[in-house]
Order: structure tokens, then sequence, then C-alpha cells
């Protein structure tokens, strides 16, 4: 793929547990382009989240490569990882992880300050004003609804304009009617901002709106498809 943004070949990933060392992820091979949605699927304990930390470096692969914008993932110390997140991802989880202590304006601000931007209460505004929660700026994380702290979450993750969206499970605290909306919110930023979108689900419905799906089973790839558009 000549526009990969993400890069994994041969990726592993093997950890020690209480009965011994865990393999989690075996080998895995696949090319992410820029601006491209793709879905992780599979059963419980197939690897989808553990694939998804790798992809962000929030976990080290302990063989093979992951490369993100030529940048070799396995290779940075934890604080050039910190830095490349900070510059190029956003991430959202199924818990929305706002400090509790700050408002929805300041929790979308902070990653804008740490990363140098001049603008970041500006933009933080412009980024809740798109989900919705403009006139909840105010408003900690506790006098809000579930649906309303997650979509402060993905303003959070929109603000910086990443060059990757990471998603693990982002409607999988929310009711059905708010985890749509969640969705569509979710790919209108991918939208909007041309970010690469990567979604771990469990719900076919949703992985279907993505453009590729890959399906994990055992750790192992067991099949990448893309998905065909509807008529």
């Amino acid at each position: 793929m000549t526009d990969a943004i993400l890069s994994l070949r041969d990726a592993e990933l093997t950890l020690d547990g209480n009965a011994g060392r865990v393999e989690i992820l075996r080998g895995i091979t696949l090319d992410v382009a820029r601006g491209e949605t793709l879905g992780l699927i599979g059963p419980s304990g197939s690897g989808k989240s553990s694939l998804l930390m790798l992809m962000g470096g929030l976990e080290r692969a302990t063989g093979g490569l992951v490369s993100l914008l030529g940048h070799d993932l396995t290779a940075l110390g934890e604080d050039a990882l910190a830095r490349l997140r900070l510059q190029h991802m956003g991430v959202v989880f199924q818990s929305f992880h706002l400090i509790p202590t700050m408002t929805a304006l300041e929790n979308v601000a902070t990653p804008l300050e740490l990363a140098g931007h001049a603008d970041a209460f500006d933009r933080a505004a412009e980024e809740l004003e798109a989900v919705g929660l403009g006139e909840r700026a105010g408003h900690y994380p506790a006098q809000m609804s579930g649906g309303e702290q997650q979509r402060v979450a993905l303003a959070r993750a929109a603000a910086p304009r990443p060059d990757m969206l990471l998603a693990d499970e982002p409607t999988g605290n929310l009711d059905g009617a708010t985890g749509e909306a969640i969705m569509d919110l979710l790919f209108g930023l991918n939208a909007r901002h041309g970010s690469t979108l990567i979604l771990v689900t469990h719900a076919p419905e949703l992985a279907a709106r993505c453009s590729r799906v890959v399906r994990l089973m055992d750790g192992r790839v067991a099949e990448d498809a893309a998905v065909a558009a509807a008529e």
C-alpha cells in the first residue's frame, strides 16, 4: 500500500500471566491507508483491543515491526511515544476517561495546551460545538449523561486534528440510540478532518460502516476485506 499511515509486519505481543507467558497477537501483518476507516472485529479474547493498543503505541510489540508515519514504534522511548501520540493520534475508549475536576472545555483544551497550541480554548470550544455541546462547555463530567461525556471525549480526541483516530468499543457503555448518535459523530469527525479511523467493535452493523473490516481469531488475522458500498 503506497499511502500507508500505519504498517505492521509480523507484529507479536506476548505477555507474562499467572500461568506463564501468553501469546496475545501472533504475526499480524497489515497496512492502513491514510484516511481509511478500518473496523476490527472478532470474538472476546481474539486480540482486538490489544492490536489497537499496539497501533497506538500504548502497548509495545514483543516481536515484529509497528510503524506509524515512518516511525518505528517498537524502537521509540516512552517520551518519544508520548509526543508522537500527542501530535498525531486521538483515542476514544469505552470508558470516557475525563478529568472529573475539569469542565468539558478544559478537558478538551488540555491536550491542545500540552501540544503548545496558543488557541487551545478557541479550538476546544469549536469542537464542543461540533458535537452539539457548545452550551455545556462549563459543565463538569458528573453533571453530564454518559452520552454527553462520550461526546466530550470525542471532541477531545478530534481537537488536535489527529492523523489517526483510535476508538475501542466507544458505544459499549451507552444505550442503542445514544450509541448510534456517537457513531454518527465519530464517522463525521473522520470525514471532516480526514483522519484515519480504526474502530474496535463487537457489533457487525458498526463495522459495516467502515470501508474495510479485519476479523481476528486467536491473535491472528482471519479475514481482511473491503466493505461493499451500499446501493
